[in-house]
């Protein structure tokens, strides 16, 4: 059985963006009777899960990172005035 590839664009969705395409494909997947024919939707949302998760971790990092840049610099200020 082929995996369905998935375009390379799916980079420059954003999280929001896939989820509503996961959501889609979940939909889907609930109103199909017969689960044979449901295998590639399936497949594919497994892949944006993973890619999903891979950014959603990439945000947080990031988002954990900005944060410390910030708690130094606050940090600096406030040694600079004391």
């Amino acid at each position: 059985m082929k995996d369905k590839i998935l375009p390379l664009d799916y980079d420059q969705y954003s999280v929001e963006e896939l989820t509503e395409k996961a959501n889609k494909i979940i939909d889907s997947l609930e109103k199909e009777n017969d689960l044979n024919n449901s295998v590639e939707n399936y497949q594919e949302l497994l892949k944006l899960n993973n890619i999903i998760e891979k950014k959603f971790h990439k945000n947080f990092k990031s988002i954990g990172e900005e944060t410390n840049k910030k708690i130094k610099e606050i940090t600096k200020k406030n040694e600079k005035t004391a």
